[in-house]
């Protein structure tokens, strides 16, 4: 039988849950402050420094610390999904007809090229996965030649731990760009003139920004609705590429639309580690420098086959063949006279080429491995 006190909500029993709940919801916005506050120390430090996809790792930084404190707030599922669209369409916009013609011009070194590369990671992977101390599929996401971002959004999709494929996406990255940043600055030092400038921001399209919104809204929607393997990265992709070189609407990208997207995606992540997690990165941290010095000289061999192969200089082939990110050896190639439409048709070609191998490559290596 219910008394009045229990059904009254005036209670002595009622007092302490409202006071529970207000308690709750006090928390759970300082630790949204205080992720915010942390990310934007970290991203600002590691931005001032020149450290590359700072944008992103800062924000992952933030939720790493909250996380192995013991923070319960978590990034909504559709927020993850629409971050991932808005990366689709960051790929996209990477098509341009004047690569499209680099392309077509090349196709079979260029094929052959950026398969070595993956043939590359492949074998990379196979040797992380056969010797070392992380889980298969976790390995083989995470030796992945490019496209950092698209795999740690797809990783999670096929039973790989994002957060471990995170660090070593990103380690990666790092790596792969002060590499590139020392060879490109011997290979240009004494030249005078050959710098060219880096290109203006572009001015705000709405029509563009709103073409962007739609394909990443309407992809995204498609791909988690059918339930398409990774398909909220993957049909943006295919949509924007569409759209861009069919209807000739340019897609845009402005720097607040993709900052907020880095660190949708970098709290997504970081927010996942517990101290269990970080203690058993870190314990693999040697094994991931390994694999990714073993990649890059390798990928510098590929370089080699370019230039025999093709006119084309060391460094041009260098940054062409390069398994980091395509917006960080872009922002390199841009300062440095390089062939800049050589270097970002064969890093679009492998950027397109690793994000439809990744899943049966990771599958291929994780099994026989």
């Amino acid at each position: 039988m219910v008394s009045a006190r229990d059904g009254g909500g005036n209670g002595p029993e009622n007092g302490p849950r409202n006071g529970d709940e207000s308690w709750l919801r006090l928390r759970t916005v300082g630790q949204w402050a205080g992720l915010l506050a942390l990310s934007a120390a970290a991203t600002l430090g590691l931005d001032a420094v020149g450290l590359p996809a700072a944008w992103l790792i800062g924000p992952m930084i933030g939720a790493i610390a909250l996380g192995v404190g013991g923070a319960t707030i978590r990034v909504p599922g559709s927020g993850f999904t629409m971050a991932q669209a808005i990366i689709g369409c960051l790929v996209a916009h990477a098509v341009t007809s004047s690569i499209l013609l680099s392309i077509a011009q090349n196709w079979p070194l260029m094929l052959g090229t950026v398969g070595l590369t993956v043939l590359v990671s492949g074998i990379v992977g196979w040797l992380f996965v056969r010797y070392g101390s992380l889980p298969g599929t976790t390995a083989a996401w995470g030796v992945s030649p490019g496209a950092a971002s698209a795999m740690v959004a797809m990783a999670g999709d096929y039973g790989a731990d994002v957060r471990l494929v995170a660090v070593m996406q990103y380690l990666r990255v790092v790596l792969v760009v002060l590499s590139a940043s020392l060879v490109t600055h011997a290979l240009t030092a004494g030249s005078q003139g050959s710098a060219i400038p880096v290109a203006p921001v572009e001015a705000l399209d709405l029509r563009g920004l709103a073409a962007t919104l739609l394909v990443a809204a309407a992809g995204g929607w498609i791909g988690h609705r059918f339930r398409i393997p990774s398909g909220a990265l993957l049909v943006p992709m295919v949509l924007g590429a569409l759209v861009q070189t069919g209807a000739g609407v340019t897609l845009q990208l402005p720097h607040a639309l993709l900052t907020i997207t880095y660190t949708v995606i970098g709290w997504s992540i970081g927010l996942r580690f517990t101290r269990e997690v970080l203690s058993h990165a870190l314990r693999a941290v040697p094994q991931m420098l390994l694999s990714t010095g073993l990649m890059i000289a390798l990928c510098s061999l590929s370089a080699w086959v370019l230039v025999t192969l093709l006119p084309t200089d060391p460094l041009t082939a260098f940054l062409a063949t390069s398994p980091g990110g395509l917006d960080s050896v872009v922002v390199i190639a841009l300062g440095s006279g390089v062939d800049l439409p050589l270097v970002l048709a064969l890093q679009t070609l492998r950027l397109f080429v690793v994000v439809l191998s990744g899943p049966p490559l990771a599958r291929l290596i994780a099994r026989y491995a």
